[in-house]
């Protein structure tokens, strides 16, 4: 039967006992959340989290969407937003 692997972080590296135990101590501690910052995920649109709502589109309205969004090196969901807030200004 083979030896238990040592654990390893993401990179690769080996974690010791020392460093679990720094790690707790420091989360024992307490994190201010002010301080902790956001690595990934969508950015927010507005003030609060977006829905998703589908749309259906017949292929030839697709197909017109598409191309000018990537004309303008949008995507579709940003030229819809837009294209709404518009309508919406205009009512």
């Amino acid at each position: 039967m083979s030896a238990k692997k040592a654990p390893r972080t993401s990179g690769g590296t080996a974690i010791s006992d020392t460093t679990i135990q720094q790690l707790a101590d420091e989360a024992e501690t307490g994190y201010d959340p002010t301080a902790l910052r956001r690595t990934s995920g969508r950015k927010p649109l507005g003030s609060a989290a977006a829905r998703v709502i589908p749309v259906r589109l017949d292929p030839e309205l697709e197909l017109a969407l598409k191309q000018p969004a990537e004309a303008d090196h949008a995507n579709t969901s940003e030229v819809i937003r837009d294209a709404l807030r518009a309508w919406l200004r205009s009512a």
